[in-house]
């Protein structure tokens, strides 16, 4: 197996890791008010998310920047909160430009604070390697495409429920971004940091 094959493999199972859920649950929630249709609007989102923590992975792997591990686990369910929040109290079907756009930086964001939290995890992985920038793509492009299948799993569970089961479409919504709070808020209150 390859540097970049080993490292794709590992960006893959880094994201989709039932026991690291808290990445799961933040696709989750990002996805919680769209449906299949509107499959572009939420590869923009998690595409932003993923350049926003493909920035600060980078950065905190090369000993650029340094944050607390404390704190970077404790905001990243606050991450998952928030963005529940908002889904909550969406109540359109068709959300505006200005409110994709808002969307569109949040998630970029928020992945700031989520790549500082898989950083700790790649610079454990990188000590032995004598270059980190192919490791560094590889395992980005692997996080990408593992966001990429919750994110299909989401809109086609979604499709399921609301256009095959005549789920209320925002009914929907609020059970996916009520559980996204639920947990996120239980995940809060055992990391919080002071």
């Amino acid at each position: 197996m390859s540097i970049f094959q080993l490292y794709l493999h590992l960006g893959i199972d880094h994201i989709a890791d039932f026991k690291g859920y808290d990445h799961i649950l933040f696709i989750t929630s990002l996805c919680a008010v769209y449906l299949f249709k509107q499959w572009r609007n939420v590869l923009v989102l998690v595409t932003a998310f993923t350049l926003g923590h493909t920035t600060t992975l980078a950065l905190a792997t090369l000993n650029i920047i340094h944050f607390s591990s404390k704190w970077i686990e404790f905001l990243i369910p606050v991450t998952i909160f928030l963005t529940s929040v908002v889904n909550i109290f969406e109540r359109d079907e068709i959300v505006s430009a200005r409110s994709q756009r808002l969307k569109y930086m949040a998630a970029m964001f928020f992945g700031l604070i989520h790549g500082l939290g898989f950083s700790t995890y790649l610079r454990s992985l990188l000590g032995t390697e004598h270059s980190i920038v192919l490791p560094l793509f590889a395992f980005n492009v692997g996080i990408e495409i593992g966001q990429l299948l919750i994110v299909s799993i989401v809109l086609t569970l979604t499709y399921i429920v609301v256009n095959r089961l005549k789920f209320a479409r925002r009914e929907w919504s609020l059970i996916l971004s009520g559980a996204g709070m639920g947990i996120s808020l239980m995940l809060i209150m055992q990391r919080i940091p002071w």
